[in-house]
């Protein structure tokens, strides 16, 4: 493994420890741009396309650090092809791109052998609020949708699914023994918007089944594996609301992981890595079933 990939690894997973020892969970963000409802989108590529994985956590925090009003990053070269230039001065955000090279290997019986070797390399990007000059729509804030469409698409969304929910009690969780999630009433709930956040944080939970994405290695919640996919589910349950433009809310249970969170962080700079790429593969794994449901 090269130095320089090495240094990537450790940059990001300090970034993400300092976040974290301030008192913020980089996966949440409680401010509001344009006044989107309360809600942060996704940020964007130049193309409009979503960043996907530990990029996400990555520009959220250079949101949140620089009061970026809008949620498209582009590199120097993109913004100078669309027109504009980016302002002297201007800090750009480090992000990173996974990729594979292909090398002749030995493979240990004197025959040279084409591999797939991974890489990962770190760029620059810049906000738009850092950019003069592009074309107008680049500028345009987003349209907030009205509350009842955000949380009508919700419940299609969790429908769409075919998770088992049941309604009853006054604690939220997943049961994997019988691939069941149990809710409160939603009445229960001070407001929708915590009663999605925790919905999407149990369905989140539900695609590590066995039968699914095999992800959940114990139901001990003392152990360390419990505690890795609680950090799963909390990021994935982040994308999910920033997906469907509902404001995340904090589990409360999930505020004892911290500490061990950032130890683990500590330990091994690529677990925020595999944290957030788990995450990622939740909520792929989430939404390729609305497009089946929709096809069938």
């Amino acid at each position: 493994m090269s130095e320089a990939r090495t240094d990537t690894y450790q940059r990001i997973t300090d970034t993400i420890v300092e976040a974290l020892e301030a008192g913020t969970r980089p996966w949440m963000q409680p401010w509001s741009a344009n006044n989107i409802s309360g809600s942060f989108p996704r940020p964007v590529r130049s193309t409009g396309e979503p960043y996907r994985g530990i990029n996400v956590l990555l520009l959220w925090i250079a949101s949140a650090a620089y009061g970026f009003q809008h949620d498209r990053f582009m590199t120097y070269k993109q913004a100078q092809e669309l027109g504009g230039q980016v302002r002297k001065g201007e800090k750009g955000s480090g992000i990173v791109k996974y990729g594979t090279i292909t090398r002749s290997v030995d493979n240990g019986r004197g025959v040279d052998e084409d591999r797939e070797i991974p890489f990962l390399k770190g760029y620059t990007v810049f906000n738009v609020s850092q950019i003069e000059g592009l074309p107008n729509e680049y500028y345009a804030a987003p349209t907030p949708r009205p509350e009842i469409e955000r949380i009508e698409q919700a419940d299609q969304f969790i429908a769409n699914t075919g998770a088992v929910i049941r309604h009853e009690g006054d604690k939220a969780y997943y049961l994997p023994a019988l691939d069941l999630i149990k809710m409160p009433p939603i009445q229960a709930f001070k407001d929708k918007e915590s009663y999605y956040s925790i919905l999407f944080h149990e369905t989140s939970h539900w695609t590590g089944s066995a039968s699914r994405l095999d992800r959940i290695k114990s139901t001990d919640m003392r152990s360390k594996d419990y505690a890795f996919e609680e950090l799963v589910v909390e990021i994935a349950a982040c994308f999910l609301c920033s997906d469907l433009q509902i404001t995340a809310t904090l589990r409360l249970e999930s505020a004892s992981y911290i500490s061990s969170w950032l130890r683990a962080f500590k330990d091994d700079k690529r677990l925020i890595f595999k944290a957030a790429s788990k995450a990622q593969a939740a909520v792929d794994y989430l939404h390729n079933l609305q497009e089946m449901r929709a096809a069938a």
